[in-house]
């Protein structure tokens, strides 16, 4: 027996020796990829097949791009982060270092704006702000963050991000903060420091989650939670 203080914790270091290689790249940047002459590529990053990088790109060495992935305009991508197939990430969007986005994940899509016109029906609202990500960060797989409406969409250092989670603009995450799959955040949303959101659980807009509160699976959350709190129903 080896005795430690976190089983959890070091059965991770662990698991770790014994993990398989990622996939291998024969070079660095696919001939397939498509690369904006003004783009800035770092040291030893690595470009997979049919991926796309667009004017202005700023990223950082050793990030790697796996196959189909599209980074547009102005974005830039920190050091060491991965993003894996099919994931992309709108024009003027931030990522930062350390992070991993998974396959199919949508950074910066419209927020979503609409006003009813006598006239015309449903006026979309323009979404003009973009996406700031901090580092060490994860992104489940078909996950979305949309772009603010007038500035930024922010998710803080450490945070992590299950499958299929839906996160509404000018929401506002702060460190390390986790949602499970299939919640949501309705726009303007703010999750201070370590709160913990359950599987399908929804907040709804212009709702403050104070610092360490624990949101239960399913939850239905209408209006702030007070830090530390536990709720738990529909309403929480």
């Amino acid at each position: 027996f080896i005795k430690v203080k976190n089983a959890d914790l070091a059965m991770s270091q662990v698991l770790a020796l014994f993990a398989p290689p990622p996939p291998i790249f024969k070079t660095n940047i696919h001939t397939t990829a498509t690369i904006d002459e003004t783009a800035q590529i770092g040291n030893n990053v690595k470009i997979g097949a049919n991926c796309y990088v667009g004017p202005n790109v700023t990223i950082g060495e050793n990030t790697i791009l796996y196959s189909n992935v599209t980074v547009l305009d102005e974005c830039t991508i920190g050091k060491n982060t991965t993003i894996w197939s099919g994931a992309v990430v709108r024009e003027r969007c931030d990522i930062g270092n350390d992070c991993i986005i998974h396959p199919n994940a949508t950074i910066g899509a419209d927020g979503f704006g609409f006003r009813p016109d006598p006239e015309k029906g449903l006026v979309k609202i323009p979404q003009i702000g973009n996406v700031i990500i901090g580092n060490n960060v994860e992104i489940g797989a078909n996950s979305c963050i949309d772009r603010g409406k007038f500035s930024s969409t922010v998710i803080g250092d450490g945070c992590k991000i299950d499958n299929l989670v839906q996160i509404g603009h000018n929401s506002k995450l702060g460190r390390f903060c986790i949602m499970a799959g299939h919640s949501g955040l309705a726009g303007s949303v703010t999750l201070e420091d370590g709160v913990v959101i359950g599987g399908s659980a929804s907040i709804k807009d212009h709702t403050t989650i104070g610092a360490g509160a624990t949101v239960g699976a399913g939850s239905g959350v209408t209006c702030d939670v007070p830090a530390g709190k536990v709720v738990l129903g529909y309403p929480a």
